[in-house]
């Protein structure tokens, strides 16, 4: 009997071909999304998952205590480390690790340079002992005790010396100053973790580095500076925040007091949007419940369909009913034929949605910059989910038509189509088609403002000029008024300053007390701009108050800078006399300029500093005339290979590096574009079952009219009203929800575009247009239809 109920299925299938692939297509969709979005969560929620200690690995991050709340910054002092290890030997384990930047150049000894731009990192040897990375050769003990040593991955040996397993011994250049010699070599590290560990320096060769003024001072922080520890059994989270409170008490100055640590456990580290990672990709947990929702909705709506598109086709089924009921049939066999017919197309839209997802994996590879399991289909996590799937989806897409199509009467069943009338079925049907339209519209609202907001990131003004510069690295400064004169005689070429970084250079942070006038104040982040008296003029900074060139002893702030002090006329600060511990001697403030962006417009303003220190200089910033940076190029790169010649020559462009700032928002952009695109298809596919049903149900009402004289206009329209007021009432409770949801999601950005009427207007007109287009086919063929055909019966 069970058998049969398949081949009966079978055979509705292929007797009703259109009815069977629309009802395929919507549920394929809508588990495809679901399969994906699972396949994207889980590769985020997987980070850092791999190191067996996990549970008891915690960050030690900072936090400050402002007049205006809590401030949170990633790196800690640089003792920090050496001073847990002395103070509680309790802990397992402590260790640091430090990012200069990331970036180098590596020069073997045969001559060969790589410039490397990201992965080099120098790390203490006990962040081995607490973190499972993976080790080919060399001991991991010792492996990084001493100075100029350094670990390689197997790719980035292979990539230097040929074969990793010849590596061992050999030695490389750092920025053609360090000589340091291969003494292990890692595998190379997994997608899933914010340790992007390529080149790993040894954290004592830092002693033979301009950083070794730093590393025993208590009242300055790098940002990128991290500290680990493993807690014990037997000690709580909550325990050794109040130690470190004691660590802030006994080793930083009384004034300082009010910079605090805590710990960050490793698992909320990759969700945690306060702190910054090496990779600068920290995901919320927030964005991967609205992602879930997302694939919860885009479900819902393929099962509604199925529902719609089960009851419309009720009405071609009736006499079968009848005929079975006539025959013996319960109505228990009826509802588990039904079901049976649910469970096969179910299996089908599954089977179909696997092959898509394994399809497009690698293209949202590439859009989300991820590496997806393109071998998820054997992964028993992914078994689950589908088998899960399959059972809800048979059970919310199949129950109530099942339901509907066991209880006809076969009486009333063999009354030409008969179909399932009355309010109650109507409404629901309605229902749906509202709560389908009310997701699709929601999504199309919510992407139409995060496409007005990374717009609004692309476009909105970050203070300074930052079209047709171009920046590159000056591997030594000893050259620079030579290099100067050089590049000003250039085509294309209309200035030139030299600077330790460009103005969204973040990695020059400096979070240190400030002694202002002989008073010291609240400590608080600075970003020091240590450039020439050429870089103001350049980027266009604009003047408040003071002069717009910096000295040696002068320095040029922002309003930022002044807000922290409690300075609010900018004319007040000249003259004053500002000292950034940990950082140099005295200086006067000698301008101040209007607040300018140096990081993503997702952040405030911070606090800038410009003064000039030319020994630290190692970036060139050259303005060029946008339409000659074709000429330009090939001779600026032929002057700088002509200046150093052991180098490699790189180069980026300013608004392309702003541009990547955005990148996460532009990745979730297309993906969202990509779902509600989809979404709007399957609610499609909705009104598409909606008019079917309607067309069903009145085809004798629709000869009727034709009859008696009623036009295709007038018949259209009849079937268009319906439908259009229901889109209109989904839009009346998508718009304040959806504008609530994505308010609170623009709060979250320092600046960011105000949603105006002009948009949720737009995205009433383009359901509409979709709506009509997609259900004016089967409306115009209801329309068109013989009335003979449709009175025969009565």
């Amino acid at each position: 009997m069970r058998w049969n109920f398949f081949l009966v299925a079978i055979r509705q299938a292929a007797r009703n071909k259109e009815q069977a692939v629309i009802k395929i297509l919507g549920l394929s969709v809508g588990i495809a999304v679901c399969l994906l979005i699972f396949l994207i969560v889980r590769f985020e929620t997987s980070f850092d998952n791999f190191h067996s200690s996990r549970e008891h690995i915690y960050r030690v991050v900072s936090a400050f205590d402002t007049p205006k709340g809590i401030g949170y910054e990633s790196g800690v002092p640089f003792p920090t480390a050496p001073a847990l290890r002395r103070d509680y030997p309790q802990l397992r384990q402590v260790a640091s690790i430090l990012s200069l930047g990331g970036d180098g150049l590596i020069t073997l000894g045969s001559g060969e340079k790589f410039r490397e731009s990201s992965g080099i990192l120098y790390a203490e040897p006990q962040f081995f002992d607490m973190f499972a990375f993976r080790w080919l050769a060399g001991d991991k003990r010792s492996a990084l005790n001493e100075p100029n040593t350094v670990l390689l991955t197997r790719t980035m040996a292979a990539k230097y010396f040929g074969n990793w397993r010849s590596a061992i011994g050999r030695t490389l250049k750092l920025d053609n100053t360090w000589l340091l010699q291969v003494t292990g070599i890692l595998d190379d590290v997994p997608a899933n973790t914010d340790f992007p560990l390529k080149v790993v320096i040894s954290y004592a060769t830092l002693h033979h580095t301009g950083v070794n003024g730093q590393l025993n001072n208590w009242t300055s922080i790098f940002a990128q500076h991290y500290c680990f520890v493993t807690l014990p059994d037997n000690l709580s989270e909550a325990a050794f925040n109040r130690d470190l409170a004691d660590v802030v008490n006994r080793y930083k100055p009384r004034e300082n007091h009010n910079e605090g640590m805590l710990l960050l456990p490793l698992k909320d580290m990759h969700f945690d949007t306060r702190f910054n990672t090496f990779n600068n990709h920290p995901f919320s947990r927030a964005l991967i419940r609205t992602l879930s929702l997302i694939g919860l909705f885009v479900l819902i709506m393929a099962c509604v369909n199925f529902v719609n598109l089960s009851t419309a086709q009720a009405a071609y089924r009736s006499r079968e009913v009848g005929t079975r009921k006539v025959l013996g049939g319960t109505r228990r066999q009826l509802l588990w034929q039904f079901m049976a017919e649910t469970g096969l197309l179910v299996v089908a839209a599954t089977t179909l949605a696997v092959g898509f997802c394994d399809l497009t994996l690698p293209f949202f590879d590439r859009l989300l910059g991820m590496t997806l399991d393109t071998s998820f289909v054997f992964d028993p996590a992914v078994g689950w989910l589908l088998l899960a799937v399959v059972a809800g989806t048979t059970f919310l897409a199949g129950f109530y038509p099942s339901v509907v199509l066991s209880g006809f009467n076969p009486v009333t069943a063999f009354n030409s189509k008969s179909a399932p009338r009355g309010r109650g079925a109507n409404l629901l049907r309605r229902v749906l088609v509202v709560l389908q339209f009310t997701i699709a519209q929601a999504l199309i609202i919510c992407v139409l403002i995060i496409i007005g907001q990374v717009d609004y990131f692309r476009s909105a003004p970050m203070g300074f000029d930052k079209d047709a510069i171009l920046i590159t690295h000056m591997p030594d400064n000893g050259k620079m008024a030579f290099l100067r004169q050089q590049l000003l005689q250039q085509p294309g070429v209309e200035n030139v300053s030299f600077s330790f970084a460009s103005p969204i250079d973040v990695n020059s942070d400096w979070n240190s007390d400030i002694v202002y006038n002989g008073v010291a104040q609240h400590d608080f982040g600075v970003n020091l701009k240590w450039a020439d008296t050429v870089y103001p003029t350049l980027y266009h900074f604009q003047l408040l108050s003071g002069s717009l060139i910096p000295g040696p002893y002068n320095m040029v702030v922002n309003e930022a800078f002044l807000r922290k002090l409690g300075i609010h006329r900018p004319s007040e600060a000249l003259g004053a006399k500002v000292v950034i511990n940990g950082i140099g001697d005295t200086s006067i403030i000698s301008g101040v300029v209007r607040d300018f962006n140096i990081a993503p417009l997702q952040d405030s303003v911070r606090p800038v500093v410009m003064e000039c220190w030319n020994r630290v200089y190692s970036t060139i910033n050259i303005k060029l005339t946008p339409t000659m940076i074709n000429q330009a190029l090939p001779a600026i790169e032929k002057l700088w290979k002509a200046t150093y010649p052991d180098d490699v020559y790189e180069y980026r462009f300013l608004d392309e590096s702003i541009a990547r700032y955005y990148e996460q928002e532009s990745q979730l952009s297309s993906l969202y574009k990509i779902f509600a695109l989809l979404a709007v298809f399957i609610s499609c596919l909705g009104l598409y079952s909606l008019v079917s049903f309607m067309a069903a149900t009145r085809a004798r009402e629709v000869g009727i009219r034709k009859t008696l004289g009623a036009s295709v206009a007038s018949i259209v329209q009849l079937f268009s009203r319906e439908f259009t007021l229901l889109v209109l009432l989904a839009f009346l409770i998508a718009a304040p929800v959806a504008g609530y949801c994505m308010q609170r999601w623009l709060e979250h950005y320092a600046f960011h575009f105000r949603p105006g009427p002009v948009l949720f207007i737009e995205a009433i007109g383009i359901s509409l247009v979709i709506a009509w287009l997609s259900v004016g086919y089967r409306s115009l063929k209801a329309a068109m239809a013989n009335p003979v055909k449709n009175l025969r019966t009565e």
